[in-house]
């Protein structure tokens, strides 16, 4: 006996396409989130085959850094000017061939060149992914269960990094750790064809705003530059104070353009609207916090307890596990009840907790007994925190400006770890430097121990960093009843809009929220 399908769910092959539509962009997002740590990885050998220098390394994160956080928003505009489908395309052959060019560089100048030119391209293809996703999914369940798998992949991709990048390099070579980006490219481009669909464009070409595009790139071009040079060169650098106080001035200055922009690249009232503002400033904070969860774990296994680089990925597979229950269980259940307010700093604190806890290692800790537990704190905070962040970062959004929103989200995390790289490496280096100060005479026991000091400070701040994140995130985010009263409200504005385009003869271009999800 056939069913009849309803307008809301569609034909079931329609909703598998969807489906398949998630494993492409869950493919291209992994690929981006990993590269970060995978390449981390790959440094030494890449160091010793290359030959450059200590002080050259660097330059390996920070050009991948540079181009990726100062593009995102443009990345995310273009997939709104020219089609997500064909931004999506774009974005995936680039990234693979930037991929293939860094693994074949001959030179140290031919790999920065080539990891410019990922983070380029990975500016393009992360913010269109995400819009794929926000204008594919509509309806609230599927939308929950899909930004479940969206969360879980932005939250874990770093861990899953580690993991393929010691596989990689002990089993191959460090080239393979960008080789396998074209793998996984070929097959996302394959689904894009079959499955991404297009959306024909309702109303005229929107223009690009070229001044505001200027302005917010050099922002956090200059923003990224001098929280990296802050990481090398210290808080005493007239270079990095220079560019953070330009950083400021550029983004008054695009802020104040895009007040009286025509076509402003980023309107204002995508993120002055309370809960998309509190859900990017969550992206923020947790970005910050997690990187000492990755950084300074990764050392203390490495260094402290001697893991090799797969027992280290290994090691935290158990926190992408507990990261994965717990995003599925946030979107699909507790999110939808309780809403991000509850849920968001429920994460938070649970990643302070986590953080603490990791205070407490020291030289003569185990794995099973110490590091573990906190992992598994930490993985079920973050699960909690980025799906139920993301997904209300790009709720009821007009289509229009979906890009843009959606770049919001990944400029929101890459400004987080760039202020998280700074700060506690930083405060991680003076702690050390304090520690061998006042256990002189130094030895090789000394150091050890200022190094597991030094992580412990880390920790400790990072800990600070889930604090303040909790704190705001219950001031910021809105109750329950006012999100119903609004949602109820646009979904009737909606309605009304629909009606008068039918009877112009138009289709409405809105995503409105749907009164059901209580967010």
């Amino acid at each position: 006996m056939s069913s009849i399908p309803s307008a809301a769910t569609g034909t079931p092959a329609v909703a598998s396409r969807r489906w398949w539509t998630l494993t492409t962009v869950a493919l291209a997002q992994l690929m981006v989130v990993l590269d970060s740590t995978v390449v981390n990885i790959a440094l030494p050998s890449a160091q010793t085959d290359l030959g450059f220098s200590n002080g050259d390394r660097q330059w390996i994160v920070t050009s991948y850094s540079l181009a990726f956080g100062s593009l995102l928003l443009l990345g995310g505009r273009l997939s709104d000017l020219i089609g997500r489908k064909r931004t999506f395309i774009i974005g995936l052959i680039g990234f693979a061939l930037a991929s293939a060019l860094g693994g074949a560089a001959g030179s140290f100048g031919m790999l920065v060149f080539a990891r410019a030119l990922q983070g380029a391209f990975g500016a393009l293809l992360a913010p269109t992914a995400l819009a794929v996703l926000t204008t594919t999914f509509t309806i609230p369940k599927e939308r929950a269960r899909a930004f479940g798998v969206f969360g879980a992949i932005a939250g874990a991709g770093g861990a899953i990094g580690l993991l393929l990048g010691g596989v990689l390099t002990e089993n191959f070579n460090w080239r393979w750790n960008l080789y396998i980006n074209v793998v996984i490219a070929i097959i996302a481009v394959i689904g894009a064809v079959l499955f991404v669909t297009t959306v024909p464009r309702q109303g005229p070409r929107p223009k690009l705003d070229v001044p505001g595009t200027i302005l917010v790139s050099a922002a956090l071009f200059s923003l990224v530059y001098g929280f990296s040079n802050a990481e090398t060169e210290g808080w005493s650098s007239a270079l990095t104070w220079g560019f953070l106080a330009g950083a400021g001035i550029l983004l008054v200055a695009f802020v104040l353009w895009q007040r009286r922009a025509t076509h402003a690249l980023l309107p204002l009232s995508v993120i002055l609207d309370r809960n998309r503002g509190a859900a990017y400033l969550s992206v923020m904070i947790a970005g910050a916090g997690m990187f000492g969860i990755f950084l300074f774990v990764t050392y203390y296994l490495q260094t402290s307890l001697n893991y090799t680089p797969i027992q280290t990925g290994v090691s935290f597979l158990p926190m992408i596990g507990m990261l994965i229950l717990a995003a599925q269980l946030s979107t699909n259940i507790f999110v939808p009840r309780f809403g991000p307010k509850i849920m968001v700093p429920f994460g938070m604190v649970l990643g302070a907790l986590g953080m603490l806890y990791l205070t407490r290692l020291g030289l003569d800790s185990t794995y099973a007994g110490d590091v573990l537990p906190a992992l598994m704190v930490l993985g079920f905070g973050m699960g909690s925190i980025m799906p139920a962040s993301i997904q209300t970062a790009t709720l009821g959004i007009d289509r229009g400006h979906a890009g843009v929103a959606s770049a919001m989200v990944n400029t929101s995390q890459q400004v987080g770890g760039s202020i998280g790289t700074a700060l506690l490496n930083t405060l991680a280096a003076s702690a050390a430097t304090s520690y061998v100060a006042s256990h002189l005479p130094a030895t090789a026991q000394t150091a050890a121990e200022a190094a597991v000091h030094s992580y412990s400070t880390a920790y400790f701040w990072g800990a600070g960093f889930f604090a303040i994140g909790a704190v705001l995130a219950v001031s910021l985010f809105r109750t329950r009843a006012d999100t119903r009263a609004r949602a109820e409200a646009a979904a009737a504005a909606a309605d009304k809009a629909d009606q008068t385009d039918k009877s112009e003869g138009s289709a409405p271009t809105s995503l409105a929220p749907e009164p059901v999800v209580a967010h």
